[in-house]
């Protein structure tokens, strides 16, 4: 029997057994036809167990040098923890530290998301705030489309587990689940819809007619009085479905032309409130990282939702309009957020 250095993973394993047997090393050995030494060595360092990590001395920093790191992340918006420090000359410091320094003045954020707006687009911003600056908002039918996927936005899976507690298993899927197109519209403090586009359809300027019709005109507009009819403002953005001739000729035969179909700003999402009520939806069905195992389960979930968003909502988005328009004004045609 030769001396071995190393032991399989199955030898480890059995002589675990053999010892809560009571078996000896040297019975062990000879069961194993290993070295005795080996199955002794083997024993000892289990009986040691992990050495004690020992913690290096961090290296401290002067007030002089924090200051000089706040001034760093104020000017480098999401820059790493190591960028920061190397911009003030200060060198030394592990990650861990560094994190823990920042985290007393700052926070990890993801950068936000806009359209890019160039001086046409802020002009036309600008222009369209002051053309509507003394409208009734009350009568303004806000519209737009939604696509909801089963599993929900990147990173809204994330959130904080307790101590002792196992994170929630979630769906993987390979070929993704696509997802479910939806259209709404508010005004003043009524929800209209959500209407579900049918699935596998994409929306050109007929399609996209078609739908209004089905949808829109037949199961509500067609309900409404005359003088709401005469009063009330169409809005939807340029997509291209919506801004082509074909569509705003199609919608001047319904009635809807000139001054009650609302002109739109290129490059305004922030400018629609009926966004804000997409983020509600959003929020009530993904909670907790939920998922969806169809495409007919995520559109109840959005039926839900929506019916869950009351008048004092609504009245609350539209209402903002006004704001809204002095906010574009006051930017000079910028982005506002939402």
């Amino acid at each position: 029997m030769g001396q071995k250095k190393d032991l399989t993973g199955s030898e480890k394993s059995k002589i675990v057994r053999y010892l809560a047997e009571g078996c000896s090393s040297l019975k062990i050995a000879k069961l194993l036809k290993r070295d005795h030494r080996t199955i002794k060595r083997f024993i000892q360092n289990s009986q040691q167990g992990r050495k004690k990590r020992v913690e290096k001395p961090r290296r401290k920093i002067t007030a002089h040098e924090l200051r000089k790191v706040k001034r760093a992340a104020a000017k480098m918006p999401l820059a790493t923890s190591l960028a920061i420090f190397q911009s003030c000359n200060i060198t030394g410091v592990p990650k861990s530290t560094r994190c823990a320094i920042l985290r007393d003045m700052a926070k990890v954020r993801k950068a936000e998301r806009r359209p890019p707006l160039n001086k046409t687009h802020k002009l036309k911003g600008q222009d369209w705030a002051k053309k509507y600056l003394k409208t009734d908002f009350s009568k303004v039918l806000w519209t737009d489309e939604m696509r909801v996927s089963l599993d929900g936005p990147d990173g809204w899976a994330r959130g904080w587990i307790g101590k002792g507690q196992r994170a929630p298993v979630r769906l993987r899927r390979q070929q993704g689940g696509g997802g479910v197109l939806v259209w709404a519209g508010i005004i003043k403090d009524e929800l209209v819809g959500p209407f579900r586009v049918e699935d596998g359809v994409k929306l050109n300027s007929q399609s996209y007619c078609q739908f209004l019709e089905d949808t829109f005109f037949k199961q509500w507009y067609r309900k409404k009085s005359a003088s709401f009819k005469k009063n009330m403002i169409f809005m939807q953005d340029n997509a291209p479905s919506h801004a082509s001739k074909y569509s705003t000729a199609w919608l001047a035969r319904k009635g809807i032309k000139e001054e009650k179909l609302m002109t739109w700003p290129p490059c305004s999402p922030d400018l629609n409130p009926i966004e804000n009520l997409w983020s509600i939806i959003k929020c009530e069905i993904y909670k907790e990282g939920k998922q969806y195992t169809s495409l007919n389960s995520v559109w109840e979930a959005v039926v839900a939702a929506a019916r869950n968003v009351d008048g004092e909502q609504i009245k609350t988005l539209t209402e903002s309009m006004d704001g809204r328009l002095l906010s574009v004004l006051a930017k000079k045609g910028g982005y506002i957020g939402r």
